[in-house]
C-alpha cells in the first residue's frame, strides 16, 4: 500500500486485469476526545469488486448498535464508525477490515477518551490496615544479622551504576556511616568491575536510571559500545533472568539505537519493582533500583482555558508525598526552564506545572505521571483578539485549584500522619510482644528465684506536637497574627523573638485558647519583623514576620480622585494625589490605558518624599474632562486598530473615539480604504457614529490600509491610518510525526513521515526536512530551500560516512512553513550489515555460446560490507585469459573469443562477514555441427529400410550431437522427421509400401543448430495407374457450427459473445438485439473472421439487457442463432 501503516493480505497469486484487492487510500486518524462528545473514524476504501467492510476493537465489542453505528457515505465515498456519547471505557485500538475475493486490507488507530470531569480516587485502606500488622512482623522477621563492616552486595551493585550525588542516599538507606571506608571500598571494586568490563566493551557512559516516561512504561538507558556485537546480553531482576526482545509489544523490551541501549518495562504493576541488572557475557554492566511509590490522584489536573500571552497552571493532588513526578506536554516530556515552572508544595501532596507566556503553538493535552497513575487535560489557548498586532505580556494566571485544593492536601497530610503515629504504635506492640516471648524462652535453671510481680505501669503521656508556624506577611500600622496548635490542650508553651524570650505588652498579645496558641502583634512596625519561635515540652516551631511598606492611598483621596473635572478649553488641569510608602517610587499616570508623559502640555510633580525600599506602583485613574465652552472640530480618532475579525469573507475593527470631541458629539465617521499595491484611496463614505467598521468586499489574502476621521457638526477631524490588515490571516500547519528511518547507507539516509493533523485550513505544498550532527546545536536545511518536498519520504544523500544525525520535518501551506516535528532517532550513516543475496531471480544457468563469439555472465547481487567475489570453473579458478570485473552489485565474467575448450560449469561464490551465497551456470561453447557421411539404404525385411550413414567428425568433441532423419515418398512428396535425437549412426524405417519411391536426409544437430543434409539415393520403383479427377462443388448453405451460449453478466463489466458458421458463399452477418439491428451501433464491437462471428460490449448496462440473434445468408439459403443476456444489478454495499 502507497499508504504507511496499512497491511495488505492477497489471497491469489494472479489478479485478473481491471480488478484489485482493497487498499485505503485515505486511512482512520488517531483521536484524542472529551468523554461524552461525537466521535467519528473515517476511512475512504478502494478495491474492485467493492470490498466488504468492517469494524473491531482490540478489548471488547462493536455490535452494541446504540454506541456503535458502521455507515457509509456515497457522496463522499467514506466509510464511518461513529460512537455518539463516546464514554472512557470506549477508548482502546480499533481495526479496520476491508475484504474482498482477491485480498484483505488492515488498519488500526487508536482512540484517546479524556475523562470529563473531576474525579476524587477512594482511598481503599481497610485491607491495608488488616495486614499493616502481618507486614510489619514480616519485616521483623526478614531482617537478618549481619557481622560488622558487613553489608548487602546490593548495595555495592547500585554505588557502581549511581551519581556521587546519590551516595548519601543509598548510604542512608542500607545504614553505612562510615563513608571514608565506603569510598575507599568503592573504588576497589569498580577497578575490579572496569577490568572485567574491558573484555567485553570497549565506552560505557550516560547511564540513566529507571523511571517512569509515560504512563504504564518505564525506562532505563546507556551508551555502550561492544568490542564483539555477537556479545551476549542478559537482564537480571533481582537476581533472576529476564527473557526481553525487540519488540515493544512484549513485557521486556530492548532498542538500541547507534550505541545507545534502551530497556523498557510495558504494562507496569507493583510486581515490577527491584533492583535490574544488564549484563554482557555474565559480566554487571548497569544496575538500577526501581521503586515504585504508592500513590494516587486526589485530585487530577483540570482542562485549563488561557488567552494568549497568559500563564496556565495545571495542579494536582497526591495521595501521599512525593519529591517528583513527571509532567508531558503533547507526548514530550517537560523539564524546568523558561518555559515552564514545575514546582511542589512544602508537604509533597501539591504539585504544580505552570506554562509561562501561553501561545497558540502550545494548546493540547497535557499529562503527569506519578508511581503508576497517570491524568491528562486539555490546554485551550484563545486568541487574544488582536491580530494586527502582538498582544502585551499578561501576569495573570488561567487555571489552578486555588483553596481547595490546599484544603484537600491538609486533610490528606492530617490521614498521613494519623496513620504513621498507629503504624508507630502497632509496631512498638509488636516489638513488645517479642520481646515478651524471649523472656518466656529462657531456661527455667536460670531462675534463681519467683520474680515478684511487675507493678502495672503508668501509660506515659504522649508529648505535644506543634501544628506549624506559617510566615506571615504584614503592613505597617496593620495587626499580624501567628497561630500554632498543639495535641494536648494541658500543655503550656514559651514564645521567642529572634532567640529571646517575649511575653505580652500594649502592642503584643499571647492567646491561649485550649490547645490554640496565639501572638498578636497590633500597629506593626519595623521592629515586630524578625523569627519567631513557639516550644511546647521540648518540642519547637518558627516562623517568619515579614514587614512591609508598600505604596498606599487613602481611600477617600481615590474617591474625591475619581469625581469629574469640568474645565473650559485653554484652562489649566490639576490632579493631586497624595500617598505614603518607601522611596524609591515610580509614579507613572495613565488616561484612557495610555501613560501620559511629560510634554510642553503635562507637566508632573511629585511632591512627596519618603525613606527608601524597593517598590514600583503604577496608580491609574480615570480622568473625564468636560469642556463648557468655544466648541472646535474634534482630534483625530485613537488608535491602536483593534481587529476583531479578518477572514477571507470579511474584514472588522474597532477603534478609540478621539480624546476632544471639540465640544460636539460625534455623528459619523468618514472611512476611506486602500487595497495594498495600488495608489489610490476607495471612498467608502460616513458610517454611523460607533467606531467599528465591518468590511465585507474584500478579497481572500488581500491587505488593505484604511483611514477614519471623525465628523461633528463643528467640522471633520484629522485622518486616523490603520496598520495592513489581511482578509485571512495565516494559519500555519501543525507538526508532522516524528520522521522515522527507512534505510540508511553511508551516502544516503532515507525518511518517511505523515502529514500534520491540523493544515492550517489549507492545503499541504511541501515539507522541509532538517538535519543535525550528534554534539551540534545548529540545524542545517537538508532539501533546497526552494524546492519543498513534495511526498512524505525523502532520500538525504548530503551526509558523511560514519556520522550520526538527527532529522525533523516541517509542512508548508499557503501561509508557510509550521512547527517542525520532534526529532528522529539518531542514525549513523553507514552500510547495513546484508548478507550476500542474488537479486536477479531469473539467472539462466545453461548458456550455449558459438565458438569464436565472446561469452558474458552477469550477475547482480546486494551485499553488505562490499564482499569478495570468486570466480571458478569445474571447481578450479578461471583461467587468465577471462575477465573478471566487479563494482557495486554486480560481477561480470567474460571469455573473448570462446573456445570449445571454454565449455565448463563456472561458479561465483560471494563472501563477506555475515555469510556467502553461490551460483552456477554451464557454459557450452560449440559451432554449427559438420554433416555425416554418405547415407546408405538396405531392406533387411520386407516393408523396412534400414538408413545408415558415416558420423559426422564433430561426434567425438562435442558429446551433444545427435542425428534427425527425415523421409519423402512419391504419394505425398514432403519431408517429414521420421526420428530425431539418435545418437547412433543407423536407423529402421517402417511402413514401407511397394510401388512408391522413397527418399532419405540425415542431419547432425548440437545446441546450436543443425548441419547440411545428406541425402540417400532413391528406393523403389514408381509405377501406378491413377482415375481421372471429377470437379468438386463446395457450394452450401448457411449452418451454425458452434451457437451463442447464454450470459450472466454483473453490471459495468464486459461481455464478450461468440459463434461460429459455415457456408459458401460466404454468408453475410447482421445480429439483432430485441429484433433490432445493431450493426452499425458504436456501443458493439462485432467482428466476422474465417466463419467466427463475435460481438463485445466494453462496459454493460441495464439498457443492454434483452435477446441477442445472429442472422446468416447467402445465396443458398438463411440459418439463425439466439442467445439471451442477463445484467445482474451492481454489488450491494456494506453500511
Amino acid at each position: 500500500s502507497k499508504v504507511p501503516g496499512v497491511m495488505i493480505t492477497q489471497f491469489v497469486e494472479n489478479i485478473p486485469a481491471g480488478k484489485s484487492h482493497p487498499d485505503f487510500s485515505r486511512k482512520p486518524i488517531a483521536l484524542t476526545i472529551q468523554e461524552g462528545k461525537l466521535a467519528v473514524f473515517k476511512a475512504i476504501i478502494t478495491g474492485d469488486p467493492t470490498p466488504n467492510v468492517t469494524w473491531a476493537r482490540n478489548n471488547g465489542d462493536v455490535s452494541d448498535p446504540e454506541r456503535y453505528v458502521a455507515s457509509y457515505d456515497p457522496v463522499l465515498g467514506e466509510h464511518q464508525l461513529q460512537m455518539p456519547n463516546v464514554g472512557v471505557d470506549q477508548a482502546d485500538t480499533y481495526k479496520c477490515y476491508a475484504s474482498n475475493e482477491y485480498g484483505r486490507a488492515i488498519v488500526t488507530v487508536t482512540l484517546n477518551v479524556i475523562e470529563a470531569q473531576l474525579y476524587l480516587f477512594s482511598e481503599q485502606r481497610e485491607k491495608a490496615a488488616a495486614d499493616l500488622k502481618k507486614t510489619l512482623r514480616t519485616r521483623v522477621e526478614q531482617k537478618e544479622e549481619r557481622k560488622d563492616g558487613e553489608v548487602d552486595e546490593k548495595f555495592w551493585e547500585l554505588l557502581l551504576s549511581a551519581d556521587k550525588k546519590d551516595y548519601e542516599r543509598i548510604c542512608a538507606e542500607y545504614g553505612v556511616t562510615d563513608f571514608r571506608w565506603m569510598l575507599k571500598k568503592l573504588n576497589e571494586k569498580k577497578k575490579e568491575i572496569e577490568e572485567q568490563q574491558s573484555q567485553y566493551i570497549e565506552h560505557l557512559s550516560n547511564l540513566r536510571h529507571i523511571e517512569i516516561k509515560t504512563p504504564g512504561c518505564a525506562e532505563f538507558e546507556f551508551e555502550m559500545d561492544l568490542k564483539d556485537q555477537n556479545a551476549r546480553i542478559f537482564l537480571f531482576k533481582d537476581g533472576v533472568m529476564v527473557p526481553f526482545n525487540t519488540d515493544t509489544d512484549e513485557k521486556h523490551s530492548l532498542r538500541q539505537v547507534g550505541r545507545k541501549f534502551v530497556f523498557s518495562v510495558h504494562g507496569l504493576n507493583a510486581e515490577d519493582a527491584g533492583l535490574y541488572q544488564v549484563d554482557i557475557e555474565g559480566v554487571n554492566v548497569f544496575s538500577t533500583d526501581f521503586k515504585i511509590p504508592a500513590v494516587d490522584f486526589l485530585v487530577k489536573i483540570q482542562e485549563v482555558k488561557a488567552v494568549e500571552r497568559e500563564d496556565a497552571v495545571f495542579e494536582c493532588v497526591l495521595s501521599a508525598p512525593l519529591p517528583k513526578i513527571s509532567w508531558l506536554g503533547k507526548n514530550i516530556p517537560l523539564e524546568q526552564g523558561e518555559k515552564y515552572d514545575i514546582s511542589v508544595s512544602e508537604d509533597m501532596l501539591i504539585h504544580r506545572l505552570v506554562v509561562k507566556d501561553c501561545m497558540q503553538v502550545d494548546k493540547g493535552i497535557y499529562a503527569t505521571v506519578a508511581g503508576m497513575k497517570s491524568c491528562n487535560a486539555w490546554l485551550i489557548v484563545e486568541d487574544s483578539n488582536q491580530r494586527g498586532k502582538k498582544a502585551a505580556r499578561k501576569t495573570t494566571q488561567a487555571g489552578g485549584g486555588g483553596a481547595d485544593l490546599i484544603k484537600i492536601a491538609a486533610e490528606q497530610q492530617e490521614k498521613l500522619q494519623k496513620e504513621h503515629e498507629e503504624r508507630m504504635e502497632q509496631l512498638k506492640q509488636i516489638q513488645a510482644e517479642e520481646a515478651a516471648a524471649k523472656e518466656e524462652e529462657k531456661p527455667a535453671e536460670e531462675i534463681t528465684a519467683a520474680p515478684e510481680p511487675p507493678k502495672p505501669k503508668a501509660k506515659p503521656k504522649p508529648k505535644p506536637k506543634p501544628n506549624g508556624l506559617s510566615d506571615v506577611h504584614a503592613i505597617i500600622g496593620q495587626s499580624a497574627e501567628m497561630v500554632c496548635k498543639l495535641s494536648s490542650e494541658k500543655c503550656d508553651g514559651i514564645w521567642y523573638k529572634d532567640g529571646k524570650e517575649i511575653t505580652s505588652t500594649d502592642d503584643l498579645t499571647i492567646v491561649k485558647d485550649g490547645a490554640v496558641h496565639k501572638i498578636i502583634v497590633s500597629n506593626c512596625t519595623e521592629e515586630d519583623g524578625g523569627k519567631y519561635r513557639f516550644e511546647a515540652d521540648g518540642r519547637k516551631t518558627e516562623a517568619m514576620l515579614i514587614v512591609e511598606d508598600p505604596p498606599r492611598m487613602n481611600q477617600d483621596d481615590l474617591a474625591k480622585f475619581s469625581e469629574p473635572v469640568i474645565i473650559k478649553v485653554g484652562q489649566k488641569a490639576t490632579f493631586k494625589m497624595d500617598f505614603v510608602g518607601r522611596e524609591p517610587i515610580k509614579v507613572q499616570w495613565y488616561n484612557e490605558g495610555e501613560e501620559m508623559l511629560e510634554d510642553n502640555h503635562i507637566k508632573i510633580e511629585k511632591l512627596i518624599v519618603l525613606e527608601c525600599c524597593f517598590y514600583i506602583v503604577k496608580i491609574k485613574c480615570k480622568i473625564t474632562l468636560f469642556l463648557s465652552c468655544n466648541s472646535d472640530k474634534p482630534t483625530n480618532p485613537m488608535g491602536p486598530v483593534e481587529v476583531l475579525e479578518a477572514s477571507a469573507s470579511c474584514v472588522e475593527f474597532k477603534w478609540r473615539p478621539p480624546k476632544d470631541d471639540g465640544g460636539s458629539p460625534i455623528k459619523n465617521y468618514y472611512i476611506e480604504r486602500n487595497q495594498i499595491g495600488r495608489n489610490t484611496w476607495t471612498k467608502i463614505g460616513n458610517i454611523p457614529g460607533e467606531p467599528n467598521y465591518k468590511d465585507t468586499d474584500v478579497d481572500h489574502g488581500r491587505r488593505y490600509c484604511y483611514r477614519i476621521r471623525a465628523v461633528t457638526a463643528e467640522g471633520t477631524s484629522d485622518i486616523l491610518e490603520t496598520n495592513d490588515i489581511q482578509a485571512g490571516t495565516k494559519a500555519y500547519p501543525g507538526p508532522p510525526s516524528t520522521p522515522k528511518v527507512v534505510s540508511a547507507f553511508k551516502n544516503c539516509i532515507t525518511l518517511a513521515w505523515s502529514p500534520p493533523t491540523n493544515t492550517g485550513g489549507t492545503n499541504i505544498v511541501g515539507y522541509n526536512m532538517e538535519k543535525r550532527k550528534r554534539g551540534s546545536n545548529l540545524w542545517g536545511q537538508a532539501n533546497p530551500p526552494d524546492e519543498p518536498i513534495k511526498g512524505k519520504q525523502y532520500d538525504v544523500k548530503d551526509v558523511v560516512e560514519g556520522m550520526e544525525y538527527e532529522f525533523r520535518v516541517s509542512a508548508i501551506n499557503f501561509s508557510g512553513a509550521g512547527e517542525p516535528s520532534t526529532p528522529s532517532e539518531f542514525v549513523i550513516a553507514r552500510d547495513p550489515k546484508i548478507r550476500p543475496n542474488f537479486t536477479n531471480r531469473k539467472m539462466k544457468s545453461f548458456m550455449v555460446m558459438r565458438a569464436e563469439n565472446s561469452a558474458r555472465v552477469n550477475i547482480n547481487f546486494e551485499a553488505s560490507p562490499m564482499p569478495t567475489i570468486i570466480w571458478l570453473k569445474d571447481g578450479m579458478p578461471v583461467s587468465k585469459r577471462v575477465t573478471v570485473s566487479n563494482t557495486d552489485g554486480m560481477s561480470q565474467l567474460l571469455i573473448p573469443s570462446a573456445e570449445r575448450s571454454d565449455s565448463g560449469i563456472y561458479t561465483i561464490i560471494v563472501k563477506n562477514i555475515v555469510g556467502q551465497e553461490t551460483f552456477s551456470v554451464e557454459i557450452r561453447v560449440t559451432d554449427d555441427p559438420k554433416p555425416p557421411g554418405p547415407v546408405e539404404l538396405e531392406e533387411n525385411v520386407p516393408g523396412t529400410l534400414t538408413v545408415s550413414w558415416e558420423p559426422s567428425p564433430d561426434e567425438k568433441r562435442d558429446n551433444h550431437l545427435h542425428y534427425m532423419v527425415m523421409k519423402r515418398d512419391s504419394i505425398k512428396r514432403t519431408w517429414h522427421s521420421v526420428a530425431d535425437r539418435l545418437f547412433n549412426n543407423n536407423f529402421t524405417a517402417v511402413n514401407i509400401m511397394p510401388g512408391r519411391e522413397y527418399n532419405f536426409r540425415v542431419y547432425a544437430k548440437n545446441d546450436i543448430g543443425l548441419s547440411e543434409t545428406s541425402e540417400s539415393l532413391t528406393w523403389g520403383v514408381f509405377s501406378l495407374n491413377l482415375a481421372p479427377s471429377k470437379p468438386c462443388n463446395f457450394d452450401s448453405a448457411p449452418i451454425f457450427t458452434v451457437p451463442l451460449k447464454t450470459h450472466t453478466i454483473p453490471e459495468k463489466y464486459e461481455c464478450y459473445m461468440s459463434c461460429a458458421v459455415r457456408g459458401f458463399p460466404t454468408p453475410h452477418i447482421t445480429w439483432y438485439r430485441n429484433n433490432v439491428s445493431i450493426n452499425t451501433d458504436t456501443n458493439y464491437y462485432i467482428t466476422n473472421t474465417c466463419g467466427v462471428c463475435s460481438m463485445l460490449i466494453l462496459r454493460v448496462g441495464a439498457k443492454d439487457n434483452g435477446e441477442y440473434r445472429v442472422v446468416a445468408e447467402n445465396s443458398l439459403g438463411r440459418a439463425e442463432c439466439s442467445t439471451q443476456l442477463t445484467i445482474l444489478g451492481m454489488l450491494t454495499e456494506y453500511v
